[in-house]
């Protein structure tokens, strides 16, 4: 099965590094590396009632753009505001399951006007503890 043929779990990384007080603010780039390398193991699992295999990709902007994809985990720079690449993204990614993980009301609307399933950024938090 191809990439493309997987359901697809795309992760608006500023909004999930942001949804921590755990510093991120003193090194947003570090961060978003953190959190790519915590999402490596939801290929294999997948997350939030989307079981495994799955895509993942993870949106990242600003400081953090340069962030790069490690062999599970697929980083898309957004060259402009990134809710409008995850947009980009769900409305390009035709018939497949797709789960938006972020926290952002107007996002969350956007891309489930499009039929992708969306959840906060708890979901991924609770992955960690597993």
């Amino acid at each position: 099965m191809t990439d493309q043929q997987l359901p697809l779990i795309v992760v608006d990384a500023a909004n999930v590094v942001g949804s921590r007080p755990d510093g991120w603010w003193r090194d947003r780039h570090g961060a978003t590396e953190r959190l790519r390398d915590r999402l490596v193991g939801l290929a294999d699992t997948g997350v939030a009632g989307m079981p495994g295999p799955v895509e993942v990709l993870m949106v990242v902007e600003g400081k953090a753009r340069t962030v790069t994809s490690v062999p599970t985990v697929a980083t898309v720079a957004a060259s402009g505001p990134g809710d409008d690449r995850i947009v980009d993204l769900v409305a390009t990614a035709v018939n497949r399951p797709i789960l938006v993980v972020t926290a952002d009301r107007e996002l969350r609307r956007r891309v489930g006007t499009l039929g992708a399933n969306v959840a906060g950024p708890s979901v991924l938090h609770a992955h960690d503890q597993a």
